[in-house]
C-alpha cells in the first residue's frame, strides 16, 4: 500500500442529504477512487451504498470495500424506546433482542457498523446526551452495554446481518462540570475506574470491534489526544486489538481545547495517543503525510492503525462478497415487519415506569367515559421517534391522541385541546385544556421534550 492508500483506510467521511436521500458530494467519490477514503458514514439504503461500494472495489487500485457507518442508536427503521428507556425495563434479554432486530434491518439497508452502545454513566440530567445511555448505575450499565453488543454483533462477525458495534464515548463524557456538552471533566482515576470505565470494559468483553472517543477533556488532556486512555488503559491494560475512531472532527477540536497549536499537530497528538481513524475532520487527510516525513509519526504507528482496520473489514466478511451487506429484497422484507414492530411495541410496554397508581385509575377501561387528551405532544407522530431515530419515518408512527381513539369503545368521547407549545411562554390554549378536562371522565397529559432537544447540547 502507498502511504495516500493508508491514510485513505484512516479516513472517515461522511454522506449529505437532499430531497432523494443520501448524496455523496462529487469530491467523495473522486476520493475514494484514488483509495483515500476507507469509510463513509450517514450512507445506507442498499441501492445507494452498493454505488459507493462498486467505486471503491471496481474503480481503485487496491478494491480495498470501503465500511458504512450510521448512528443506529434504538432502532433502524423500526424504532425502539430510546436507551434510556430500555434500561428502566431492566430487562437484559429484551435490549439485546433490540439491538438485533437494530442490526437486521440495518444491515439489510447496507451498514456494517453502529456508532452505539452510547455507555457513559450520566449522573446530571442536564447533560443533553443523558438520553443514549442506560442512566446512573454501574452495574446496569455494564449488563446494559454487553448486551447491546451481543445484539449488534450477533454471534459471528462474519454474518451478513452482523453490525460492527462502536462503544463510545471513551471516556467520562458522561460527566461534564455543570452538565454542559464537551465541557471540562475533571474526577479523580479512582472514580473513573470504578464508575466511568466499567460499562467500556464490559462492552469489550462482550466483542465490541471499535470504540469512539470522546469530545471531552479529562483532568486537562483532551480523550482525542489522551495516551492514558487510549494506550495506557485500552491497549496495554484491556489488551484491546479492535480500532478506535474519533467523534465528529474531534481531532481538529484539539486546537479549540489549546494543545495544539495548529490541525496538522493535532493529528499528530491524535496518533501518538492512539487514534486509527479520524472521523471526517480531514487532519490525517491533509497533514499526515508530512508529519510521516518530519518524523512526528512513524509508519509503525500507521501501519498499526490501517492493519486493526483492515483486520475488521476482513472479520465481516467484506473482502470475500463486498456487497453481502444491503439487499432490496432484505430491505422489503425486514423493514418495519409485523414481529419486528410487535418487539418495539413489547420493550416499549416494558420501559414504561409507573410512580404512582390512586384508585387504580390505571388501566384505563376501553368504556372509561368521557376522555381528554391534553397537551403539546398529545397528537404528535415525530416526537414519539425521539433523538438519534435513524431512517425512522413519523408516517409510520401512531399519536397518542390516534391511538387512545383507536382503542376506546366510542373515538367520539375522546376530546383533545393542546394547551400549550413545548417551546414558548404562551397561554393562549389553557381556556381550552380546561374545558375540555371539565368535560372529561378521565385526563391523559402528554408533555414532554421535542425529539431534537436531546442532542449534542
Amino acid at each position: 500500500m502507498t502511504i495516500d492508500e493508508k491514510i485513505g483506510q484512516m479516513t472517515l467521511f461522511t454522506s449529505d442529504w437532499d430531497v432523494s436521500g443520501p448524496t455523496l458530494r462529487k469530491n467523495y467519490k473522486d476520493d475514494i477512487r484514488a483509495g483515500r477514503a476507507g469509510a463513509i458514514f450517514n450512507a445506507h439504503t442498499a441501492a445507494y451504498n452498493h454505488e459507493l461500494q462498486r467505486i471503491a472495489v471496481e474503480e481503485t487500485r487496491l478494491g480495498i470495500p470501503l465500511l458504512f457507518g450510521y448512528d443506529v442508536i434504538h432502532g433502524y427503521k423500526t424504532i425502539f424506546p430510546i436507551p434510556l428507556g430500555e434500561a428502566a425495563s431492566w430487562d437484559l434479554e429484551a435490549i439485546e433482542k433490540s439491538a438485533r432486530i437494530a442490526a437486521q434491518e440495518a444491515t439489510a439497508a447496507g451498514l456494517h457498523w453502529t456508532f452505539a452502545p452510547m455507555v457513559d454513566i450520566a449522573r446530571d440530567p442536564r447533560w443533553g446526551r443523558i438520553s443514549e445511555g442506560a442512566g446512573e448505575d454501574v452495574l446496569l450499565g455494564k449488563r446494559v452495554a454487553a448486551a447491546r453488543v451481543r445484539g449488534f454483533q450477533g454471534n459471528h462477525l462474519r454474518s451478513p446481518n452482523t453490525l460492527l458495534a462502536c462503544v463510545k464515548h471513551f471516556a467520562a463524557y458522561g460527566a461534564p462540570l455543570a452538565g454542559r456538552e464537551y465541557h471540562t471533566v475533571d474526577i479523580s482515576e479512582r472514580t473513573l475506574r470504578e464508575t466511568y470505565l466499567p460499562p467500556f470494559k464490559a462492552a469489550l468483553e462482550a466483542g465490541a470491534g471499535s470504540l469512539m472517543c470522546a469530545f471531552n477533556e479529562l483532568n486537562g488532556v483532551p480523550a482525542t489526544a489522551n495516551k492514558h486512555l487510549l494506550t495506557d488503559i485500552l491497549r496495554n491494560e484491556w489488551h484491546f486489538d479492535g480500532f478506535v475512531v474519533t467523534d465528529y472532527t474531534s481531532i481538529n477540536e484539539l486546537v479549540a481545547h489549546g494543545v495544539a497549536a495548529n490541525e496538522k499537530e493535532a493529528g499528530q497528538l491524535a496518533l501518538n495517543a492512539g487514534v486509527d481513524m479520524d472521523m471526517q475532520g480531514a487532519v490525517f487527510y491533509q497533514f499526515l503525510k508530512k508529519s510521516l516525513a518530519e518524523g512526528k509519526v512513524s509508519m509503525e504507528q500507521v501501519d498499526d492503525a490501517v492493519r486493526r482496520i483492515l483486520k475488521i473489514k476482513f472479520a465481516l466478511g467484506l473482502f470475500d462478497d463486498p456487497y453481502r451487506y444491503g439487499s432490496d429484497e432484505r430491505e422489503r422484507q425486514l423493514l418495519l415487519c409485523t414481529p419486528h414492530l410487535e418487539a418495539a411495541r413489547d420493550v416499549a410496554r416494558k420501559s414504561i415506569v409507573l410512580l404512582k397508581n390512586a384508585d387504580r385509575t390505571l388501566p384505563l377501561s376501553k368504556d372509561a367515559g368521557t376522555v381528554a387528551v391534553i397537551g403539546p405532544l398529545a397528537d404528535s407522530r415525530e416526537d414519539l421517534l425521539g433523538p438519534w431515530h435513524a431512517a425512522g419515518n413519523a408516517d409510520d408512527c401512531v399519536s397518542l391522541l390516534e391511538g387512545v381513539r383507536q382503542k376506546l369503545a366510542d373515538p367520539a368521547t375522546v376530546l383533545f385541546a393542546e394547551g400549550c407549545p413545548v417551546v414558548g411562554e404562551s397561554k393562549d390554549g389553557f381556556a381550552d385544556a380546561l374545558e375540555v378536562a371539565r368535560q372529561a371522565d378521565a385526563v391523559i397529559v402528554a408533555i414532554g421534550e421535542k425529539w431534537w432537544m436531546s442532542g449534542e447540547a
